[in-house]
């Protein structure tokens, strides 16, 4: 049991990727629509890139939405209203019309006009022959309607023959005018205010089941295509019929293709593509950038990257397929540059665009302006730190877009004129998104513990509180921490390496000399020596300590881990050969172990360079009378040294390399001692 947890806990690192893997894989997989696909590309009103197509099979020709939103609209249209009845408001409405007539009018008016009585109940009987609704409803004039009393339909007219709630009054002028009656209208009004009282209500019910009804009726399909049928020829524009019969087949096609019996079939050959180009990631990884690979922090940096850019594409497309080009897709390479190189940056980017081929509409289209967009993207990009870079990067990343997508349009159209200049606002929004990246570098900054370009440029300020710290406590070793980060940053832009990230780990690398300044000679301003006083072991603990002390007091003040790096190597494992010789003259039996730094011994090339130019900037303070050839040979001898000792064979670093980083030492210190030629007096 105990050696099966230990085997596990040797190859946690692997067990955690393989997780990782197989949890990608299954999400990217979960995000891809879950429908077939259809094999042809095309849209509306361009020409049929493949070859002829016939029906692979019988289907139905679908009606497009516009024709079912006009079929819903008319049926809609001609659905009819139904309205309950009340038969007892007339009734009503009539006796109370006989009680105000008799007080309204006296009796002599009553034998004068004989009919005045008569022409009120007609205009009720007019009033009411359809009905009177209790409130005003917004239906055309020409709808249909039925009257109901209880579940009985008993008639059908218009909506416009109803009376709405005010409508009587036009009823009444029109009776009192037909029998020269005009001058009682004022008396007539003010009785039917009071006495009309509505008798319809809408039965929202039965009114939506009548829609409804008609709206199931609709057929979805208009004829067939029989198998074998030619559907479009090669160079065909689709449009018209023609189009909306490759629609039907694409949903038919897709529809047949996933179901039931081959569901699993499909999910899983989903994954083996996306697994393959996970795996290529991850073997590109521990082919070419080793120290990222052994980062599972780092690995899992970049697939969750890959991960967000397939869920907002997909997402996206879930809304709107139109909109696409939105999704500012090179922030990937942007990030991933950042943070690693451009290499990793391009090839993560490149197997992105190749898992979205699979679900966004016109693929080869979209893979092509999106991997431009990628190569310009690190072409383009070279110092992020920079604001005006980015901006600049940003409009020329958006002018390939636009310029990409013009030569696709006119390919496949022939001419400009049904150019849609609202994709290149889509492409500018895509550039502005991209701008985003900036504070998105913050954010991964502090989720994963990585550190950017960005972050090295803060951190190389001699004015922060740690720098200010080491000028005012150990002013000699702030500037010999000066001297070689102008050493180090020239080598490393000699020979490619991460000039700003060297800089930094050169500021910093000797932060721990501030615990105990005195005990180094750069820092002994009075001329006292306090090593005097001490052993020859004790002096080598101080002076070995200063590396332990860096590592604490930069990890109290948050300095990134790249760049405690630097402070644990740039010693690597070599000896205190001053104070061990000391010890050896005194006991012959010194071991060599107690003279040595801790290490580790330098893993990249950075690393190693700022353990050269360290060296050879401390010692050459040691340097008496100096000359070119002294400095040569004095580069040479210290460089030589370190090499013998075995110090690089952990960094990737060259011996061309190492021959190039000698040379701008030799130039730099031959500066730094202002050489020339001695002029007679």
């Amino acid at each position: 049991m105990n050696d099966l947890i230990n085997k596990w806990y040797k190859n946690h690192a692997l067990l955690y990727k393989v997780l990782l893997f197989l949890s990608t894989t299954f999400l990217i997989v979960y995000l891809f629509p879950k429908s077939g696909k259809f094999g042809y590309d095309f849209d509306k009103g361009k020409p049929w890139q493949s070859e002829s197509l016939l029906a692979p099979f019988d289907f139905a020709i679908k009606k497009s939405a516009d024709e079912l939103r006009l079929e819903q609209i008319e049926a809609s249209e001609k659905s009819a209203l139904y309205f309950d009845v009340n038969p007892q408001v007339e009734a009503n409405v009539l006796k109370n019309f006989e009680e105000k007539f008799k007080s309204s009018f006296t009796d002599s008016i009553i034998r004068r006009h004989r009919n005045l009585f008569g022409v009120g109940e007609t205009a009720i009987n007019d009033i009411y022959k359809f009905g009177v609704l209790d409130e005003d409803y917004e239906y055309e004039d020409d709808k249909n309607v039925i009257l109901t009393e209880g579940q009985t339909e008993y008639a059908e007219t218009q909506f416009a023959n109803l009376t709405k709630i005010d409508g009587f009054r036009e009823i009444v002028e029109s009776k009192l005018q037909q029998n020269d009656l005009e001058n009682f209208e004022a008396t007539f009004i003010s009785i039917f205010f009071d006495i009309i009282q509505p008798n319809l209500e809408l039965n929202a019910s039965l009114t939506q089941n009548a829609l409804n009804e008609k709206l199931e009726a609709i057929s979805e399909v208009r004829g067939s295509i029989e198998k074998g049928t030619l559907i479009i020829s090669k160079g065909e524009i689709v449009e018209g019929n023609k189009y909306e019969v490759l629609k039907s087949l694409e949903s038919e096609y897709e529809s047949q293709v996933w179901n039931e019996s081959n569901y699993n079939w499909i999910i899983f050959a989903y994954a083996l593509l996306v697994s393959l180009a996970l795996l290529m990631l991850l073997l590109f990884l521990r082919k070419y950038r080793m120290e990222v690979f052994l980062d599972n922090t780092k690995v899992t940096f970049i697939f969750f990257n890959v991960l967000l850019m397939i869920l907002l594409t997909t997402l996206v497309i879930n809304y709107n397929s139109q909109y696409v080009y939105v999704v500012p897709l090179c922030i990937l390479p942007l990030v991933l540059k950042a943070f690693f190189d451009a290499r990793l940056g391009l090839f993560a980017h490149v197997l992105t665009v190749l898992l979205l081929g699979f679900i966004v509409p016109n693929s080869y289209e979209y893979m092509f302006l999106q991997i431009i967009a990628g190569i310009v993207t690190i072409l383009t990009v070279s110092e992020l730190y920079k604001r005006a870079n980015l901006f600049i990067s940003v409009g020329q990343i958006t002018l390939i877009y636009i310029i990409a997508y013009f030569a696709f349009f006119v390919i496949q159209e022939g001419d400009v004129t049904n150019l849609n200049p609202t994709t290149f606002g889509l492409f500018v929004l895509c550039g502005l998104a991209t701008l985003f990246v900036q504070p998105l570098i913050y954010i991964y900054e502090k989720l994963f513990g990585l550190v950017s370009d960005v972050s090295l440029l803060e951190l190389s300020d001699t004015n922060t509180k740690l720098l200010k710290e080491l000028s005012n406590k150990a002013p000699g070793t702030f500037h010999h921490s000066l001297n070689v980060a102008n050493l180090a940053e020239a080598s490393a832009n000699e020979v490619g390496a991460n000039a700003m990230l060297i800089r930094v780990g050169a500021l910093y690398h000797d932060i721990g000399k501030m615990k105990n300044p005195t005990y180094f000679t750069e820092n002994q301003a009075t001329g006292i020596n306090p090593h005097d006083e001490l052993s020859p072991r004790e002096s080598a603990r101080i002076i070995i300590n200063h590396v332990l002390d860096g590592i604490e007091i930069a990890k109290k003040n948050n300095i990134p881990d790249r760049v405690i790096d630097f402070i644990r190597t740039h010693h690597g494992t070599s000896m205190v050969y001053y104070f061990y010789r000391k010890e050896k003259d005194m006991n012959a039996d010194t071991d060599e172990a107690d003279f040595r730094y801790p290490g580790p011994q330098p893993f990249s090339k950075e690393t190693a360079i700022l353990m050269m130019c360290d060296s050879v900037e401390a010692a050459s303070k040691s340097l008496k009378d100096p000359t070119s050839s002294k400095i040569d040979k004095f580069v040479e001898s210290i460089i030589t040294k370190q090499m013998e000792d075995g110090q690089f064979l952990n960094a990737n670093i060259t011996f061309k390399e190492i021959q190039s980083i000698k040379k701008v030492l030799k130039v730099k210190l031959a500066n730094i001692f202002h050489l020339r030629i001695e002029y007679p007096e």
